[in-house]
């Protein structure tokens, strides 16, 4: 029955972990997508004194809300939580490369505790309860 317990607490743990780091994916993507065309423009902006071509920095601007936005939906309901956790890191990783060429270090460091994040739920994935999840 102890066991019980504690793989319920594991669950509880792991779901509650997921939420913050979903829901601000979510407000990134959901805030972004409105002013979609100003936001890429920004962005492309931000670049402009960089060695990244602007043919690459303006389609990354116009797909990065909408990636962010579904990278919080899937967190925040548990789809898929390795796989979802790998993704992110993958984009964290192509956002701390755009901030370097920016020489942006400050974002750097917020980056990466949001790549250790998603490591840390790609380490514990195994204690996912998605809706979407085999166990449920």
């Amino acid at each position: 029955m102890d066991h019980l317990k504690a793989m319920k607490n594991k669950h509880a743990a792991y779901t509650l972990a997921r939420l913050p780091i979903g829901f601000s994916f979510l407000g990134h993507g959901f805030i972004r997508i409105p002013k979609l065309s100003a936001f890429a423009q920004g962005m492309t902006n931000s670049f402009a004194e960089t060695y990244l071509p602007v043919e690459l920095v303006k389609p990354f601007a116009l797909i990065l809300p909408f990636v962010e936005l579904l990278l919080g939906i899937a967190l925040i309901i548990g789809f898929k939580a390795k796989e979802t956790a790998a993704v992110g890191i993958l984009l964290i990783c192509v956002l701390i490369f755009g901030c370097s060429f920016q020489e942006n270090w400050s974002a750097i460091g917020i980056q990466l505790f949001y790549g250790l994040y998603l490591a840390i739920l790609f380490l514990f994935s195994e204690y996912n309860q998605g809706l979407f999840s085999k166990s449920n």
